[in-house]
């Protein structure tokens, strides 16, 4: 079949076959190309690893380090007649690519959350790696079924105590509109920070210490953003914001009991990027439209691979890794030097839906977007037939 690009809100709902590989390997080639990295782990799993900061966690740890990655994703395979998500696509390409190089590299479809998951992720590194050396976590869900009491959980994007007005952008029109968001319940704060807080984290490296496959000097990381002022009603001092308070507090416990065997635990504070689940949150895509014009026009832009190598120099190049006072790794540090938030800022007032392509990286933005689907990569014809049922 042709596939094409059809988005729907804040998605697309097709994704196509030769692109994702070729994402994959344009983020391969970029890893490679940075050169070995220092003092790598060899054995990582990646939970959360299909697309995004995940995928580009593995493609890192494999291409740079040589590693044996094993990752845990949620993705719908595709069928004769039937397209997969991108993340099916992009694993399924990955493994090939580092299996093509002589790695290690398979993987679970199923659900991160559930004991049973986490046991069979447990059979298969004891099985084949004995070890491992790195946990990158790095889920991003809406629900969460509660593997214990079987409730579930969906988390929201809301603020916290009063409404809050401000302007976002629509991506599919790319009008400039203004939004009000009510504040979010006590339950829904429950339930966000059950969803995407620490608890699920702390549950995966429990299991995996208490059946001995993590090895000396094993060393975790989960992801999290901060944000500037402009979006941090909705983001930082929101239902999320709450969660992220709660994954970072996991990280500090997690790291204090992990000390015992000489081993890490850190929460990596990222740059806001085009990316599922960002292109979901309102407000934001419209601040990362204009932060993206900002730093391409400093020379600092960077996308999930960038992020991911140069997080992967903190943790395993420099010693000790720097930290900021809070204790977080910041590789969102260029994105919130004092001179990009001022020049975002200053943008802010001035954008509407007739200045939006003058004042915002519209094109930049809808680029990377398209891109997470495996749309608009150099080499491949587009109005060409491809064959949507890609299996190992």
């Amino acid at each position: 079949m042709i596939v094409r690009p059809k988005t729907r809100g804040f998605i697309c709902i097709t994704a196509h076959p030769e692109g994702c590989a070729a994402h994959v390997e344009q983020w391969a080639g970029y890893i490679r190309k940075q050169g070995p990295i220092a003092n790598a782990p060899k054995r990582v799993l990646v939970v959360g690893s299909s697309t995004g900061y995940g995928l580009a966690s593995r493609v890192t740890a494999a291409f740079g380090g040589g590693a044996a990655t094993f990752g845990v994703y949620f993705e719908k395979p595709s069928e004769p007649d039937r397209l997969g998500t991108a993340g099916y696509y992009n694993t399924l390409a990955f493994e090939r690519s580092a299996r093509a190089a002589g790695l290690y590299a398979k993987g679970i479809n199923g659900d991160a959350f559930s004991d049973a998951v986490k046991q069979q992720t447990i059979e298969r590194i004891r099985e084949d790696l004995g070890q491992i050396d790195l946990m990158v976590y790095s889920l991003a869900s809406p629900r969460r079924t509660d593997p214990k009491t079987g409730a579930v959980a969906k988390s929201v994007l809301k603020p916290l105590g009063e409404t809050y007005t401000s302007k976002t952008v629509d991506t599919d029109k790319w009008t400039v509109n203004p939004v009000s968001i009510e504040p979010a319940t006590e339950q829904e704060v429950t339930d966000t920070v059950s969803v995407m807080g620490g608890e699920d984290w702390q549950m995966w490296v429990d299991a995996l210490q208490s059946a001995g496959v993590l090895a000396p000097g094993f060393t975790t990381v989960a992801y999290s953003y901060i944000g500037p002022d402009l979006t941090w009603a909705v983001y930082r001092n929101g239902t999320i914001g709450r969660a992220k308070e709660h994954l970072e507090k996991t990280g500090h416990d997690l790291d204090a009991r992990l000390k015992s065997m000489g081993g890490r635990a850190f929460v990596s504070v990222n740059k806001a990027l085009v990316t599922q689940a960002s292109s979901a949150i309102p407000v934001v895509p419209l601040y990362i439209s204009l932060l993206y014009r900002v730093m391409k026009e400093r020379g600092l832009h960077e996308g999930c691979i960038e992020q991911i190598r140069r997080l992967f120099g903190r943790l395993y190049e420099q010693s000790p890794t720097p930290l900021d006072a809070e204790g977080r790794i910041r590789v969102d540090d260029w994105e919130m030097k004092p001179d990009v938030q001022k020049a975002v800022q200053d943008l802010w007032p001035q954008v509407t839906t007739e200045t939006l392509q003058q004042l915002a990286d519209t094109a930049g933005y809808r680029e990377e977007f398209l891109k997470l689907f495996g749309f608009g990569l150099p080499g491949i014809d587009y109005e060409k037939e491809t064959e949507p049922h890609v299996v190992e």
